[in-house]
């Protein structure tokens, strides 16, 4: 048998994928957030991260080739006006809302902010993309609605994988990265480029400072 062929030799019943993508992308998001203590959340996140990458192996018809299909289909220019644009929400952000914290890496810690641009593409923009876009789009298309709900439907998700921050910033920086996300990866036809996206915001993220919001040490729970 081979491995994207179902149990039992079929397609998955629509009612199973519904129960398997409530558990996977709304319940374990809110357990997480709201039952385990802070210093878990990134030992929970590999976890959940492993157990997506399973369910993707097993998805019937999927081949990891396909992560490689239309790399370059997107342009420096754009790469450029998301990066410079980015760059200046970011900045004004954090001057708006925690003016200590801008910049503070990159002032102060420039070696450390190094290592987190190098190890965040790995450790959390691939992975992060392999669960909201190619299992998200691949293993559920079947139960998903169609057209821009179903992009708003990816979007909400991947700001709920976020709750743990408990912040309003990172719920609404989410979500909007999300939507950009999806279209790299849905209009492009391009996971890499949603990668790379995803990389570069990320990392921008941290050197604007605005890093402190998504640090699990600074979560307050609202309860």
């Amino acid at each position: 048998m081979s491995k994207h062929t179902d149990w039992a030799g079929s397609a998955v019943p629509h009612m199973r994928l519904r129960l398997e993508f409530g558990l996977f992308f709304v319940a374990v998001p809110v357990l997480i957030a709201v039952l385990f203590p802070p210093d878990w959340m990134f030992p929970s996140l590999f976890t959940f991260t492993a157990i997506g990458i399973v369910l993707l192996y097993f998805t019937p018809g999927f081949v990891w080739d396909e992560l490689r299909y239309n790399w370059r289909n997107w342009s420096w220019r754009e790469v450029a006006v998301f990066t410079v644009a980015m760059t200046v929400f970011c900045a004004v952000l954090v001057m708006s809302t925690r003016p200590e914290a801008a910049f503070f890496l990159l002032r102060n810690r420039p070696e450390f902010l190094l290592v987190i641009w190098l190890a965040y593409p790995l450790l959390s923009a691939l992975p992060q993309e392999l669960l909201f876009r190619s299992l998200f789009f691949r293993r559920y298309h079947a139960i998903l609605p169609n057209g821009r709900a179903a992009y708003l439907l990816n979007a909400a998700l991947f700001s709920l994988a976020h709750l743990m921050y408990w912040s309003w910033i990172v719920a609404i920086m989410t979500f909007a990265g999300g939507l950009l996300f999806t279209w790299a990866y849905r209009k492009r036809g391009s996971f890499f480029y949603a990668v790379l996206l995803h990389a570069i915001a990320g990392n921008i993220i941290f050197a604007a400072g605005l890093g402190i919001y998504f640090y699990s040490g600074n979560v307050q729970r609202p309860f």
